[in-house]
């Protein structure tokens, strides 16, 4: 006995059940609980906003010319640009988790690599379909 007790013992790794307010920060979350954060907030961003302002916008550009003039005078505004992208991001975002998580309930890539994998294409995906869109809407081609 007293041969082990002057040996270090098994690294003593810390354990997160009931996380604190404070550790949140310290607390490393794996790819896919991003995307899977990701695809709720870009839900609720697409119901919260995305579809008044939809809605709005088109129920302007339907009343008269005028109206539809000044639809275009908003939309070509640099921060509606920005709304735009950011609603579009947010749909793409939310399209290519989705068909993820479809995939993910007919139990295929159920296992850790894979998930970490399709989660990684996900993001990806989304950024580049999101860039080709913004350059679309910023006028680079």
């Amino acid at each position: 006995m007293a041969d082990l007790a002057g040996k270090p013992g098994p690294r003593v790794r810390p354990q997160f059940r009931n996380i604190h307010v404070t550790q949140i920060m310290q607390y490393r979350m794996p790819l896919a609980a991003w995307v899977s954060i990701l695809h709720r907030a870009s839900g609720a961003l697409l119901f919260l906003v995305g579809l008044p302002f939809l809605l709005y916008l088109f129920q302007q550009s339907l009343l008269s010319e005028i109206s539809f003039e000044n639809y275009r005078a908003i939309v070509s505004h640099w921060f509606a640009k920005l709304v735009l992208l950011a609603l579009v991001w947010a749909y793409l975002q939310h399209f290519c988790a989705g068909i993820r998580h479809l995939i993910l309930d007919l139990h295929i890539g159920m296992e850790k690599e894979q998930g970490r994998t399709s989660a990684a294409v996900v993001l990806g995906v989304s950024l580049v379909l999101t860039l080709v869109v913004a350059g679309k809407l910023f006028g680079v081609y």
